[in-house]
């Protein structure tokens, strides 16, 4: 069967179903109705950066469509959490928020001149109405009519005092190889004028590497302990497979392929990009990435991207002779419900030999990886990859009632 044909075939079928609700992460942030799509967090107005703001100092915006044009009245509400997303039992509201909460969004806008009609709504923190008084961990819940029992979403994102200094390399002479397959972190933590008794048990730390949430380390006991601070140093706990550079994909105009698109096509009511099939890599080749990032974004230079961007049906290819063993294969970035959205999952073809998967996306620029569900990658693991790398340090003092974060740092190796 030719190309053309199968590609046929794969659009009746993904035309004769409703699309999957695609849902999106940041933190541990989850969309959980059918209407609602593309969430993003941007600190400061930067899509790039992680969901984490200063206390004081920045502003956090959350942003999502609803796939309609009818007026729906969404409000949200606030919850500070512990280091580990429990609910914080020990405060009060007033004790984290002043102002209101469970106000409603005001900032929304209809898409204009798009085939899929969607509304855009943004909430920023803080507002007039809610400002944010302590450091931690935030969920916002967003529902319709003050439906508490039935969240549409839930945005997380850390706010952060930055009184504890974090030093940090990535090595890839490790505990396991030399310059192979795995990068070691380790990193050291300054107490500053925090007064810190028992480290092991009034410090929480947390290292994520290109924000994943399926292999990110916590739990942590320093080896090294000075009055003036901890080391975690050569802890196997700390070495992370390499991985490789994220794959890619933009799509600006939906009449012409972009970077990374062999054809774009319309079947009524849907716009469909093709993306070139990948193909396992054999070894390291270095390709410029944002280790998982999505931006929402178009050519049109007269209009607001997340109000004049298109959604479209964008079509995954991995070949290779024969089905992986260890699982089903994932497609992933940040704009994944986490690595293994169910959205997300391929099928294996067996007369083309590849992995396929068609996922409904917003028009823009979009870093991709492939996962097994055992968190191999078909992709391999080189030493010389570029991976981010975010280091989180909580701080509960003996007799506090919630915990707060004190040190934050990103890196690159």
């Amino acid at each position: 069967m030719n190309t053309s044909i199968r590609f046929l075939i794969l659009a009746f079928v993904v035309l004769s179903s409703t699309p999957h609700c695609l849902r999106l992460q940041a933190q541990s942030s989850i969309v959980k109705a059918d209407n609602i799509r593309s969430l993003q967090l941007s600190v400061d107005g930067d899509p790039l950066a992680p969901p984490v703001m200063t206390l004081g100092k920045q502003h956090i915006s959350i942003e999502f469509d609803e796939m309609s044009h009818d007026y729906h009245r969404l409000t949200y509400h606030i919850q500070h959490c512990n280091a580990d997303w429990t609910a914080t039992e020990e405060l009060f509201e007033s004790d984290y928020l002043s102002g209101f909460n469970d106000r409603p969004i005001e900032d929304y806008e209809n898409s204009f001149n798009t085939s899929q009609l969607y509304t855009h709504y943004r909430l920023t923190l803080p507002n007039p109405d809610t400002r944010l008084l302590l450091s931690g961990n935030y969920r916002v819940s967003i529902y319709e009519d003050d439906d508490r029992d039935t969240p549409l979403l839930q945005a997380e994102f850390c706010v952060v005092t930055p009184t504890m200094s974090i030093g940090a390399t990535v090595s890839g002479n490790t505990d396991i190889d030399f310059n192979q397959s795995h990068q070691q972190v380790s990193f050291s933590v300054a107490y500053g004028t925090n007064k810190v008794t028992d480290p092991s048990r009034e410090l929480h730390t947390v290292v994520m590497q290109n924000r994943r949430q399926d292999n990110k380390v916590t739990g942590l006991r320093p080896n090294i302990q000075k009055s003036t601070g901890v080391e975690f140093s050569y802890q196997r706990e700390l070495i992370f497979p390499a991985g490789n550079e994220f794959h890619k994909f933009e799509i600006l105009d939906v009449q012409k392929p972009g970077l990374n698109i062999d054809n774009m096509r319309w079947y009524a009511p849907y716009y469909h990009a093709t993306l070139f099939a990948d193909q396992p890599a054999r070894n390291y080749v270095y390709t410029e990435d944002q280790d998982g990032a999505f931006v929402m974004r178009n050519d049109d230079d007269y209009g607001d991207d997340a109000t004049t961007s298109e959604y479209l049906w964008v079509h995954f290819a991995l070949q290779c002779q024969k089905p992986y063993t260890g699982g089903d294969i994932y497609v992933h970035g940040w704009w994944s419900n986490g690595p293994f959205d169910p959205a997300c999952r391929m099928t294996w073809n067996e007369e083309a030999h590849q992995y396929e998967a068609a996922i409904y996306l917003k028009q823009g620029y979009y870093n991709y990886m492939y996962l097994q569900k055992n968190g191999e990658s078909p992709d391999g693991n080189f030493y010389e990859t570029e991976n981010e790398y975010i280091i989180l340090v909580y701080h509960r003092p003996q007799g506090g009632r919630y915990d707060k974060l004190v040190g934050y740092r990103k890196l690159k190796n």
